[in-house]
């Protein structure tokens, strides 16, 4: 890092990925620091600055102790063991260390008492156990929508439903299924749908027949509120919307088409009117939302209508390396592999990363807001005011 690149970031103040500590800390308060940063996206830990900003400078001797500490706490007190970078650097003739840790490849990390951290803003907290959960089954490359639903069997499947799609998918092994050529179970394990004898979260979520029985959380909230914000006091229409992917896609589009508005363009009053958001835009991201949503944390997708703008919310911010500015120009890391894959023939999706930029060619002034803090995906469409 360069001193006018340091200056600068100090200057911006603490964040998500900037940690000021004006002296030495204990091994047990650096161990948090560096666990929190590891778990999330990773950062830098600046020694010899204040919280305000103020670069107070270290002596020598807090120097070379503090290059001890930092050796023994990431081997000895971080599990697994990390490999932060030292940079000891000069700002106006004072002294400061800057250690930068890695976004950890190896999570979930935790502090040598048991503890996991992870960063929240400037500071950090203890994680959930849904974050924890999360970050357990990427580190054995289970993505969430592969685990088996506990409770569930082949009697929650709706075979009509699997039918209809593998007829449209695959119509050789739709005949061979049908003439008994074919062990059903078997089929339904290669296809990810059942994981032994359980149904797996895709196979629930697309193919099960009452999915919210075991996934009471993933349905989709609408409501229209009669003003800008939602602490108002009244709403126009709301909607819980329960059922299979098929379903929740079909209604929650409906919802939207249903209360927003058509405008009439020609001057002709017998002329169809043309919707204020394009029937495409909102197909596009509602499939978004359901598709790519974070399955590990337990929330409802949420689409809300105000007077000058709806929001389309999905539980997770962006996976692995994605940025909003990667999604515009059409970069896609899939979260949930059998959605992914089986969705191509129950929704209108096509999986190659091209929604988004389908929905700016068609209206530019959409906004993407991936909130790292609150962990969700959000879909902003102006509207004209009424």
């Amino acid at each position: 890092m360069e001193t006018l690149e340091l200056i600068e970031r100090i200057s911006k103040g603490e964040d998500s990925y900037t940690q000021f500590k004006v002296q030495a800390v204990s091994s047990k308060d650096l161990a948090k620091e560096f666990v929190a940063f590891a778990n999330a996206e990773g950062g830098i830990l600046i020694f010899g600055v204040a919280d305000d900003g103020e670069i107070k400078g270290l002596s020598l001797d807090e120097i070379e102790s503090l290059g001890q500490l930092i050796g023994n706490v990431a081997d000895n007190n971080v599990k697994p063991p990390i490999h932060p970078l030292i940079q000891n650097m000069i700002i106006d003739d004072k002294k400061v260390i800057v250690i930068f840790v890695k976004n950890g490849i190896s999570k979930p990390y935790k502090t040598s008492s048991g503890v996991f951290y992870t960063k929240s803003g400037a500071d950090k907290k203890i994680i959930s156990d849904e974050e924890l959960r999360r970050l357990f089954a990427q580190s054995k490359r289970l993505f969430a929508d592969e685990e088996p639903i506990n409770g569930t069997d082949i009697s929650h499947l709706n075979q009509q439903l699997f039918d209809k799609f593998l007829e449209k998918y695959d119509k050789k092994l739709y005949r061979e299924l049908k003439n008994s050529d074919l062990d059903f179970i078997r089929l339904l394990q290669n296809f990810d749908i059942m994981r032994g004898e359980n149904l797996t979260l895709a196979g629930n979520l697309i193919f099960g027949i009452d999915p919210q029985r075991f996934n009471k959380s993933f349905y989709v909230d609408c409501c229209y509120f009669d003003g800008n914000d939602i602490s108002v006091t009244k709403y126009i229409n709301e909607r819980r919307i329960y059922g299979d992917f098929e379903t929740l896609y079909t209604k929650a589009t409906d919802f939207l088409k249903s209360n927003l508005i058509n405008r009439q363009v020609d001057e002709n009053f017998n002329s169809n009117g043309v919707p204020e958001i394009s029937y495409e835009v909102i197909g596009e991201l509602v499939v978004n939302a359901l598709i790519h949503r974070d399955y590990h944390i337990n929330s409802s997708i949420k689409i809300f209508i105000f007077h000058n703008r709806v929001e389309i919310i999905s539980p997770g911010k962006l996976y692995n390396s994605l940025t909003v500015e990667k999604i515009k120009i059409g970069t896609s890391i899939r979260r949930n592999q059998t959605l992914d894959r089986i969705c191509n023939n129950i929704l209108p999706y096509t999986g190659r990363g091209s929604g988004i930029k389908r929905v700016l060619s068609i209206d530019p002034d959409v906004e993407f807001i991936n909130d790292m803090d609150k962990e969700e995906f959000k879909c902003i469409i102006p509207r004209e005011l009424r």
